[in-house]
């Protein structure tokens, strides 16, 4: 809206081609920024992947098949709480997505790759990832009118409301290109997961199963089909070696943009997409199966954010939606059993083995009824982290904005409702990564796996400033320095990312730091001093 690329009304703006998507070309070695041979006239239909209640894979007849070439508004098409298709949002992809900076790739890399090969050949005939311009698609807090002529007042009202009262960042990142498993990692370790020896189960780095190894090469005679990649595929990436499929090209795009420092430790395949833990607590994904053809991050030995809590004395709990499957113990917190689920790359801490080999680290994993036990007692930790059920997280497809706001709405209603524990309570929101959909922000370099899109930050607090919208430069491991310049702890380890010094903000754009590689601490959010209820 900013930039003029949409009207308030969520139509195409004066500067409507600043998003113009074009498509690429990518023969023979996987490049992050693709030459360009020509613009889409109109966008492809957007498909229904796996929405629910709608037919799966296929051109989703709630939308044109003429779509102007840039972002439209979901809603205008749809009601805001209806279910639609779930865009790419993959490592590898999501760097050909931003394309250097042009943000102008994210249909081609859906219409030639989607979610991988998996390491199958091209089809006969070609592939379709049946996807379609999905990524193109935005939601808007403005009143509109929608396509049949009805007015509407603006979709999420509840982020809406929430962000006018308290604190927004419109400059917060996914920490790592792509998905989710790899997002919630930076979330507590500040760095990325690896493979580590299957047998001896010690967090050892090893060499990961061969068909489980990123090669995103395009395989010969194809445009842009990777050679291995998928959720039944490749995901791991020795990045400190620049000959790897994949690492030559990212690592170029970073000394072109400044970054001398990849992070990438030799000999170490790291995680940059979704695979389950080792320790997963959803019955119908059993843990402790490694082996070429389960999916499963071994056990982990470095360090997270929970390790630094716990030897500098602060305490914490992580409460993650539905967690062990136990819908009986779950069914008491006043959300439907349909909404019941549990999502195991989303509960992170169970992959570590400081935390599942010792009982008491272990007992602070719980579920969303613990949480709410605890809000009513007054006897929430230091520190809490939440994930929702699956189906009221907000990811497209299983999930819609407003089952998420609901959620939300619910969770911010019982923390307040506990005077004591308000007075002295922070409620960051926000979400694992930004779903594949387009953005047209700064992304700034930091190392080999991101940062990412920009992503919804909201400050709910007494102390936050209100209606304060932050252009701070910030990403998840933003919220790691949030609790360690609070309670005075050191960094995760050397090597993670919540070393990095806060921004200093240019005076010509406050959105890019010019002491960068860096990332804010989200202290700017609030005024301590003061309290909204003075």
């Amino acid at each position: 809206l900013a930039k003029g690329i949409v009207n308030a009304d969520g139509t195409p703006g004066p500067n409507f081609e600043l998003a113009r998507q074009r498509i690429g070309s990518d023969r023979g070695e996987y490049h992050a920024v693709t030459p360009s041979t020509g613009e889409y006239a109109t966008l492809p239909q957007p498909y229904t992947t796996y929405a629910t209640g709608q037919p799966g894979g296929v051109p989703d007849t709630r939308f044109p098949t003429n779509l102007p070439n840039g972002p439209f508004q979901i809603s205008r098409y749809v009601p805001y709480p209806a279910y639609t298709g779930d865009p790419v949002h993959r490592f590898f992809q999501m760097w050909q997505d931003v394309d250097g900076g042009r943000n102008d790739k994210f249909v081609w890399v859906e219409e030639t790759i989607g979610t991988g090969s998996n390491g199958k050949p091209l089809p006969a005939g070609g592939f379709n990832p049946r996807e379609g311009a999905i990524s193109m698609g935005f939601y808007n807090m403005n009143p509109f009118t929608d396509a049949a002529g009805a007015a509407h007042s603006g979709d999420e009202p509840v982020f809406k409301a929430l962000a006018d009262a308290y604190a927004s960042s419109d400059n917060y990142h996914q920490a790592v290109m792509g998905g989710t498993g790899a997002n919630f990692q930076a979330i507590v370790s500040g760095d990325a997961a690896f493979f580590t020896d299957p047998v001896a189960l010690d967090g050892n780095p090893a060499v990961p199963f061969a068909n489980q190894i990123e090669n995103p090469d395009p395989v010969e005679g194809t445009n842009n089909y990777y050679t291995q990649d998928g959720y039944g595929g490749g995901s791991y990436v020795n990045c400190s070696d620049p000959s790897t499929p994949g690492a030559r090209s990212v690592r170029s795009q970073l000394l072109q943009q400044g970054v001398t420092r990849a992070n990438c430790a030799s000999g170490h395949y790291y995680l940059v997409n979704n695979y389950a833990m080792y320790w997963n607590q959803s019955s119908s994904n059993p843990p402790h199966l490694i082996d070429a053809t389960h999916f499963t991050l071994p056990p982990q030995s470095n360090p997270t954010i929970a390790d630094v809590m716990t030897r500098h004395g602060v305490s914490w709990k992580y409460y993650s939606g539905d967690r062990g499957s136990d819908s009986s113990l779950a069914s008491v917190d006043g959300i439907p059993l349909f909404f019941h689920s549990y999502c195991g790359i989303c509960d992170p801490l169970t992959g570590y083995i400081s935390i599942m080999r010792n009982p008491a680290e272990e007992a602070k994993l719980q579920n969303y009824q613990a949480f709410l036990a605890d809000v009513k007692s007054g006897t929430l930790p230091s520190v809490s982290f939440v994930r929702p059920f699956e189906e009221l997280a907000g990811h497209p497809a299983d999930s819609t904005t407003s089952l998420y706001e609901m959620f939300i709405q619910d969770l911010v209603g019982k923390v307040r409702a506990n005077e004591e524990l308000w007075a002295s309570t922070a409620i960051f929101i926000t979400t694992d990564e930004g779903g594949g959909y387009y953005d047209s922000g700064y992304i700034q370099a930091l190392d080999f796996f991101g940062d990412g899109t920009r992503i919804p930050l909201i400050a709910v607090s007494p102390y936050a400033k209100p209606g304060y919208v932050d252009h701070t430069y910030y990403d998840h491991v933003s919220l790691l320095k949030f609790i360690e310049e609070n309670w005075h702890l050191p960094p995760v380890s050397a090597r993670s990312r919540d070393n990095l010094p806060n921004p200093i903000a240019s005076a010509d754009d406050p959105y890019r730091p010019v002491n960068g590689p860096a990332i804010g601490d989200l202290m700017n959010l609030f005024d301590f001093s003061r309290s909204q209820g003075d």
